[in-house]
């Protein structure tokens, strides 16, 4: 199997999954991309997966249908562009041979999906949308903390190898925060120093670990004394360095106001 980060608009990435004849696109917010490396590696697309219903998400989803014909699966309590193939926590969905599960992950928006498959290559893959990102998580637009907490411990429980496809290359920026509220992170350190250096050569910095996102990610690490502490200096209010929702609240109206 072949794992391609597409660049699509300003920062997000059209993730592909190609046998090297038949293709899976996930969350394709505009249709060229897609429809170059289509044409390009001679691929035909099987399936697209959608995440969530923002317009970067799904803009590109009819066009590729009706250039394709290939089948739409996505949220069953999102509107996306029909028809498609309506999904919930559990249920699974078969393409190019393999298995994806579905997980309910709400918060940056109310019906978010993400899809996981236990095997591919011999490791895990998660299609995770904007729930969380490299280093950070998503804008509670629809959800709240504590739907979002429960969704992103969901996925820190999912195994250490997972390779975490985000939608956005939103990792120096996440990082700059990380660094803001864990400046000793040695793990969070070196990290940024590798995603540096891989943007400064033009090259993604995912797909990510889940194993490495337990390590730097302040929002899978709420329950982190370190974490919690500055959290509570930021907000005062918060009502509890123990109230892992209280933290995660912190930490994200303070990363949506951070420069």
């Amino acid at each position: 199997m072949n794992l391609l980060p597409l660049p699509a608009l300003t920062d997000n990435y059209i993730w592909m999954l190609h046998d090297g004849r038949r293709a899976i696109v996930v969350d394709p917010g505009e249709a060229p991309p897609v429809m170059r490396v289509l044409q390009q590696l001679g691929l035909q697309l099987q399936s697209i997966l959608v995440t969530h219903h923002h317009g970067d998400h799904v803009g590109g989803v009819d066009a590729l249908r009706e250039a394709t014909g290939a089948a739409v699966y996505g949220p069953a309590r999102e509107r996306i562009p029909q028809p498609a193939v309506p999904l919930v926590q559990g249920d699974r969905v078969s393409a190019l041979g393999l298995d994806f599960t579905v997980m309910d992950v709400p918060g940056h928006t109310a019906g978010h999906i993400a899809f996981f498959c236990a095997a591919v290559d011999g490791a895990p893959l998660l299609f995770c949308g904007d729930t969380l990102f490299s280093g950070g998580c998503g804008r509670l637009f629809e959800g709240t903390p504590a739907q979002m907490l429960k969704s992103l411990d969901s996925l820190a429980a999912l195994p250490g190898n997972t390779r975490v496809c985000c939608t956005h290359e939103y990792t120096l920026a996440n990082l700059r925060f990380a660094r803001a509220v864990e400046p000793a992170n040695v793990a969070l350190i070196d990290y940024q120093g590798l995603c540096e250096t891989l943007r400064a050569d033009h090259l993604p910095t995912l797909p990510s670990s889940m194993a490495l996102e337990r390590e730097i990610n302040p929002f899978l690490r709420v329950r982190v004394p370190a974490v919690a502490q500055s959290a509570r200096v930021h907000e005062p209010q918060m009502t509890s360095e123990a109230d892992a929702v209280a933290v995660l609240a912190a930490l994200r109206e303070w990363k949506n106001n951070f420069r």
